[in-house]
């Protein structure tokens, strides 16, 4: 009970599931967005992050992480070259700033990875 009523300081802490509470309810809220914004509303500017990536040339997937805070873009290695892909976190990086409204700030991580397998046998 006291955790509870504890929750927003409304009365001392007495206990230790107190103070986790508390300290749980504070790095909640700290996460951009968290008191103004609905379920809804933050899967959608997901979505909507991981769209606008997706219509970059050459990419092949795009996760939104981090509680949009990231996106990491991959893209095809033998139709994206480094310096493509270079110029591409540049550019999706200028259409996120011109197209979307986020609570903070987005890093942007293209991939491009290629491997090589062999058996000996």
């Amino acid at each position: 009970m006291n955790a509870v009523a504890a929750h927003h300081e409304e009365v001392k802490p007495e206990t230790l599931y107190a103070g986790l509470v508390i300290l749980a309810d504070a790095i909640s809220a700290s996460r951009p967005g968290a008191r103004s914004e609905s379920m809804t509303n933050y899967l959608e500017r997901l979505g909507r992050l991981e769209r606008l990536a997706m219509t970059m040339p050459g990419v092949q997937q795009a996760f939104a992480i981090q509680a949009g805070r990231e996106v990491r873009v991959v893209v095809h290695p033998n139709v994206v070259t480094d310096d493509q892909a270079h110029a591409l976190a540049k550019t999706l990086r200028l259409k996120i700033e011109q197209e979307l409204d986020y609570p903070s700030t987005i890093k942007i991580t293209v991939i491009r990875e290629q491997r090589y397998t062999e058996t000996a046998t």
